[in-house]
């Protein structure tokens, strides 16, 4: 911290300085501002790392939680239709207590590895360009496919063991915990398409479930139900996309991810991304 100055930055005549950190103001077009450290960062005008994951959520919703005993983390949870989901992305990464995390999770808060774009070096091999930072106390960790799953665990089922992974095909069934905590586990495209149906059908479906700010281009939802799906990914420039897992698999190489996009308001199932990609992951309550 350091001392502001005596004006602090000012916006709409208000003042952000060190004792108003975390004041949002709304502006006369409706666009939201967020007192950070650094000054007034817009809300609505693309993504800011720098805006906790609590100012995104929809302040008209009467939020539940839960609390992950594997590490104490509370999440905020809502009930939509018949389910309840958590709402927002899963924050775990204990990879003693589960194996299939080794290797198969991201939770570095200083790294963000875009591979949409490269540029050769000198010697003409290609290095990734850093565009962003990824922070997980925002964002929650990613997860390839198989750490979603929690492999390791359906590989040790004494009753019905199965190989699961890149480049293998389970064909798994019935519910499936995965990375979830106990109570809770990984939606299969079954649960995502009842999701849909609930909030008024899948051709609407991301733009009543994604976050009211954060989106690229006035692409920001209503989140009329307190889903608040948050643009981020490791992969593309945050503001624009999401993705989360569905416990569906659609062969060998690739599973079902539901995607949602600053351009549309639609939520879509994506069948051709692989298995070791990473991915945030939604839980849904048992």
């Amino acid at each position: 911290w350091k001392i502001a100055p005596e004006n602090g930055d000012v916006l709409y005549g208000e003042r952000c300085v060190s004792d108003v950190e975390g004041r949002v103001i709304t502006g006369p077009a409706s666009d939201k501002y967020y007192c950070s450290l650094g000054g007034w960062v817009s809300m609505t005008d693309g993504w800011n790392w720098s805006i906790p994951k609590e100012v995104r959520f929809n302040p008209d919703i009467a939020y539940d939680s839960i609390k992950d005993e594997r590490d104490g983390k509370v999440y905020k949870t809502v009930k939509i239709g018949e389910q309840t989901w958590m709402a927002e992305n899963l924050n775990y990464a204990d990879s003693a207590k589960t194996p299939s995390l080794n290797g198969n999770v991201w939770c570095s808060n200083s790294v963000l590895r875009n591979i949409m774009g490269s540029a050769p070096t000198i010697w003409g091999t290609y290095i990734p360009i850093v565009l962003d930072t990824y922070h997980t106390d925002v964002g929650g960790c990613t997860y390839s496919w198989a750490a979603a799953i929690d492999s390791v665990k359906l590989a040790e089922d004494t009753d019905n063991p199965l190989d699961c992974g890149f480049e293998k095909l389970c064909s798994l069934t019935g519910r499936v915990q995965g990375i979830c905590p106990d109570g809770w586990h990984l939606p299969d495209n079954d649960e995502w398409n009842e999701l849909f149906a609930a909030v008024g059908g899948i051709a609407t479906a991301g733009k009543a479930l994604k976050s009211q700010t954060g989106w690229d281009y006035n692409g920001s939802g209503s989140d009329d139900f307190g889903f608040s799906a948050i643009p981020i990914s490791r992969y593309l420039d945050n503001g624009y996309m999401t993705m989360f897992w569905s416990a569906t698999e659609k062969d060998e190489i690739s599973s079902y991810l539901v995607a949602m996009g600053y351009s549309e308001d639609l939520a879509l199932f994506v069948d051709d991304y692989e298995k070791h990609s990473q991915y945030p992951v939604r839980c849904l309550k048992d």
